[in-house]
């Protein structure tokens, strides 16, 4: 992880990066991680790895975006509703068929405009599939019937989601953990970072 502003650290960025990487990839608590470094005689406080997770998150998600090619000919995509803040939003996922996680965002509606929205963002990072996997919500359908882009790509709606092996189901696992482990999500950007990085 490189640092791209000029600061000095009292703490060398190896540390800093590992501590990230304990707390979104086992699903710590900042206390958690706290706990481990003091042991290790690092001696942080709950408040510098708050403002590290702050600082430093985008840059570890920048780098582990760029550090492995994902590509893939099928999109699988579905969505979960999820409480930010107390108020209802959507975190909409999309992965391919290497079960690589393309992209997840969280948009505060499903109809078709966000379903386009959706499908933007994807494309500004990837080809264009040749199959898109979607369930049966009829926004899908109408942003893929709504962009040019598209029009050619294959869509299959899916039914039964064990039954046709929708690999996004258990994409969505790790949300729903960490959105239990802090006892609900409490700011959208924050959250949104959280799921870039883990994306």
């Amino acid at each position: 992880m490189h640092d791209r502003k000029p600061y000095r650290h009292r703490f060398p960025l190896s540390v800093i990066s590992s501590a990230l990487r304990f707390y979104h990839r086992f699903l710590l608590s900042q206390r958690d991680v706290q706990e481990f470094l003091h042991e290790r005689g690092i001696h942080v406080s709950h408040e510098t790895l708050r403002q590290w997770n702050i600082k430093f998150t985008p840059l570890l998600t920048e780098e582990l975006r760029h550090r492995e090619p994902r590509w893939g000919s099928r999109w699988y995509l579905d969505e979960v509703c999820v409480k930010v803040g107390g108020l209802k939003d959507w975190l909409k996922q999309a992965i391919n068929e290497h079960w690589d996680v393309l992209d997840s965002l969280l948009q505060e509606h499903r109809d078709t405009k966000a379903a386009k929205s959706f499908f933007r963002h994807l494309l500004r990072e990837y080809d264009v599939p040749q199959v898109i996997h979607t369930d049966k919500l009829w926004s899908s359908g109408a942003a893929l019937r709504e962009l040019p882009v598209l029009h050619h790509v294959e869509h299959i709606q899916i039914i039964s989601a064990a039954r046709c092996h929708n690999l996004v189901k258990g994409s969505h696992r790790r949300a729903r953990q960490r959105e239990r482990s802090q006892l609900g999500f409490k700011r959208r950007r924050r959250t949104q970072e959280f799921l870039a990085l883990h994306a």
